[in-house]
């Protein structure tokens, strides 16, 4: 293994920057085991009056992600995210208006190894989400295990992330799979798979939500993924835990979201489900083909779906 350290000119800002992220890296990977281990050595303190009073506030928070969550505008706007963004850079392009007495379901655009446009984008204001889109308010949704973790599910609230069967005002939604995660590489053929999830759909059709695709381009250029055909012990390893790469910190590549509003119909039948789907992949197509040049993509490049 070849170590290599980074210049002494670089600039101060710069090293800020990388800082940024390399915390936000910690955060993804370990703040939960840190922030859990933390929790049980307290309890099995002197100090364990206070894992008890925690742990009833716990017992009476429970509910909180499903009911809004508790997000902290403080937090959202710490100077550590304008390094993260920087780093990357992450920008947050606007292509239309969105009424701010509707709600809508955003559909993230490829997943990423850990959704770097996702989360600088939605549960930071380092991009300007409030300044681009007034009156709406942004909520990450993740799985309901994180919510259970001490402390770290504190945390994450606070960015605005939350576990949610109703649409909130505004909702990212994670479309994609852990296996298309674990097939990417820095040269992607920009698959998706168009039929394992359209609950999202029904979501937006169910509550009258307006549809919002999102491509963050550049996402999959931000790490080198091991090689992990499938069946291999590593594949196994990243199915079963967090997805595994060999790169220390991300690339300097951009992650660029650009939202689109798609017109939806108001049942939730079948028929309906499958025809808002159809508008939507189209309307993701366009985006994609509208923006692939500006991003370094060439002619032949083009989104598929099997």
């Amino acid at each position: 293994m070849k170590i290599e350290f980074a210049p002494l000119n670089i600039p101060l800002r710069r090293r800020l920057q990388t800082a940024a992220v390399l915390q936000w890296i910690f955060s993804f990977l370990a703040l939960a085991q840190c922030c859990l281990a933390g929790f049980v050595l307290l309890a099995l303190s002197d100090w364990w009056l206070l894992a008890l009073l925690y742990a009833g506030w716990l017992w009476l928070d429970w509910d909180t992600p499903t009911s809004g969550g508790r997000r902290s505008g403080w937090i959202r706007s710490w100077m550590v995210w304008e390094y993260f963004r920087d780093y990357f850079p992450l920008r947050l392009i606007k292509t239309v208006d969105l009424d701010p007495k509707k709600n809508y379901i955003f559909g993230f655009h490829p997943h990423g190894v850990l959704v770097a446009g996702a989360f600088g984008n939605f549960c930071t204001e380092a991009t300007g989400f409030s300044r681009l889109f007034p009156g709406l308010t942004p909520h990450l949704l993740m799985l309901p295990f994180w919510f259970r973790v001490p402390l770290f599910r504190d945390y994450i609230m606070s960015g605005g992330t939350r576990l949610s069967v109703c649409p909130p005002v505004c909702h990212v939604h994670v479309l994609q799979t852990a296996d298309w995660t674990l097939d990417e590489d820095r040269h992607p053929d920009w698959t998706l798979d168009k039929d394992r999830q359209k609950g999202f759909i029904k979501l937006a059709l169910k509550h009258g939500a307006q549809l919002v695709p999102v491509f963050s381009f550049g996402e999959n250029e931000l790490f080198d993924q091991m090689e992990n055909p499938t069946g291999s012990p590593l594949r196994r390893l990243q199915v079963r835990g967090p997805h595994g790469n060999h790169s220390s910190k991300p690339y300097n590549q951009p992650a660029t979201t650009v939202p689109i509003p798609v017109t939806q119909t108001p049942s939730p039948s079948r028929d309906d489900i499958e025809s808002l789907h159809k508008v939507y992949m189209q309307s993701l197509t366009d985006l994609f083909e509208e923006h692939k040049h500006t991003y370094g993509l060439d002619e032949h490049q083009h989104l598929t779906f099997i």
